[in-house]
C-alpha cells in the first residue's frame, strides 16, 4: 500500500471531514501552554508543602491512558525525588472492599472524566486512610475532583473522541510541572517553557514513511524504558484501540526475558530511544532486534533512519514521541479503514468497578 498522507486534509474520516482524534490531538501545544499558566501558583504551593512534609510514599490511582500517565509519574519520582511510588489496583477497594493503609502516603489520582465508579472508590478509600489525595482531572467539576484535598485541572479541553490525546499529553505535562517544581529542578522548569512551541514541532514532522511498514501488521512490540516506558504503553494501546493491532508494551530490559523469542523476519518492534541513562540499554535491544530481523522503527535517537523529535529536556521528551506518534497512529488507523474516533465496543466514560 502506497505512504499515507499525513496533511490535515488527508486525515479525514468517511464524512470528509478531519477526525476528532486529528483535531484534538493537534490541540494539545495551546491546551499545554494555558494549564502551565493556570495551575503554576497551585503546583509550586503543593511542592513546597510536599519538601516540607515528605510524603512517605506516592500511590497513583488510573485506568487505561490515565494509567500509562501514572507510569510516568512513577518513573519521573522515584528518580528525581527518590520516593517510593507505586499504583494501586483500584479492584482492591471497589471490588475486594480491603482498605489499605495509606496514611502518610501521596495519592495521585489521574482521570479525563473523574467519573469511573472504580477510581472514586479508591480515591475515597486512600483518603480514608489517611492519605492525601491529588487530583489530576480534565472535569474540576467531577465526583472525583470533590474528593481530593488539591485539584489539578489538566485543562485539556472537551475531548469527544475515544481515544485519548491531548488529555494524555496534558496529563504528562501537569506531572513534569509538579516534579520540576517539587525536586526544584530550574533546568526543567525553563525546558517545561518551550514544551508547548516544541509540541507544535513534533506535530509537523513527516513520519508517514512508518505507516506503509505497519498497514498490514496484525502483531507487534512497542518498547521504551524509564519514562518512556510510560509511552510504549500508550502507544500499544492506542494502536489497540484505533488499528485493531495486536500491540504489546515491554521495558527494552523486559522484553529479553523472554518476548524477544517471538521476534523474526519482519516482525515490527515500535522503539522509543529515550535521551537519559536508559539510552545505552534501549541502543542494545535495538542493535538485537535488528540481528533477528525484526522490522525496527526507532522514534529518537541517533539512528539517521529513525522518526525525528526535537531536542529537549530528556524529562520532557517522552511527551514529544507520543505527541508524533498520535499523528502517526490516526493516519494509520483511516489507512487501515477504520474510525480512530469510534473504536469498536469501547466508550468515553468506562463504567468499571
Amino acid at each position: 500500500m502506497s505512504g499515507v498522507d499525513t496533511t490535515s486534509a488527508g486525515r479525514a474520516s468517511g464524512d470528509g471531514l478531519a477526525t476528532r482524534m486529528f483535531t484534538e490531538a493537534a490541540e494539545a501545544p495551546t491546551q499545554v501552554a494555558a494549564q502551565f499558566a493556570a495551575n503554576a501558583d497551585v503546583l509550586r504551593a503543593l511542592a513546597r508543602d510536599l519538601r516540607a512534609n515528605p510524603p512517605a510514599a506516592v500511590v497513583t490511582i488510573a485506568r487505561g491512558s490515565s494509567d500509562n500517565a501514572a507510569t510516568y509519574a512513577r518513573y519521573l519520582i522515584e528518580t528525581k525525588l527518590e520516593v517510593l511510588t507505586s499504583s494501586i489496583s483500584p479492584s482492591v477497594s471497589s471490588v475486594f472492599g480491603a482498605k489499605p493503609v495509606m496514611a502518610g502516603a501521596l495519592c495521585l489520582a489521574i482521570s479525563q472524566s473523574g467519573r469511573s465508579p472504580d477510581l472514586i472508590a479508591a480515591a475515597q478509600t486512600a483518603r480514608d486512610s489517611g492519605a492525601r489525595v491529588v487530583a489530576l482531572v480534565n472535569d474540576p467539576y467531577s465526583p472525583l475532583a470533590d474528593l481530593a484535598e488539591v485539584v489539578v485541572p489538566l485543562h485539556a479541553g472537551p475531548e469527544l473522541s475515544v481515544a485519548a490525546t491531548k488529555s494524555f499529553i496534558t496529563a504528562l505535562s501537569a506531572v513534569a510541572q509538579l516534579v520540576a517544581f517539587w525536586s526544584h529542578d530550574t533546568a526543567m522548569e525553563d525546558a517545561l517553557d518551550t514544551l508547548p512551541s516544541l509540541l507544535d514541532q513534533v506535530w509537523a514532522e513527516d513520519w508517514s514513511i512508518a505507516s506503509p511498514r505497519l498497514v498490514n501488521a496484525r502483531n507487534l512490540y512497542v518498547l521504551g524504558r524509564g519514562p518512556g516506558f510510560a509511552i510504549a504503553q500508550e502507544a500499544a494501546l492506542k494502536l489497540k484501540e484505533t488499528c485493531g493491532l495486536h500491540a504489546e508494551a515491554f521495558s527494552s530490559a523486559e522484553v529479553r526475558h523472554g518476548p524477544m523469542a517471538l521476534i523474526g523476519s519482519g516482525f515490527p518492534v515500535v522503539v522509543f530511544v529515550p535521551d537519559d541513562a536508559g539510552r545505552e540499554g534501549v541502543e542494545a535491544t535495538i542493535a538485537a532486534v535488528g540481528l533477528m530481523g525484526g522490522d525496527l522503527i526507532v522514534v529518537g535517537g541517533r539512528d539517521d533512519g529513525a522518526l525525528p523529535v526535537p531536542a529537549c529536556h530528556p524529562t520532557l521528551l517522552p511527551i514529544l514521541q507520543i505527541q508524533g506518534f498520535y499523528r502517526l497512529v490516526e493516519a494509520l488507523a483511516v489507512a487501515r479503514g477504520l474510525d480512530p474516533d469510534c473504536p469498536p465496543h469501547l466508550a468515553k466514560v468506562t463504567q468499571t468497578r
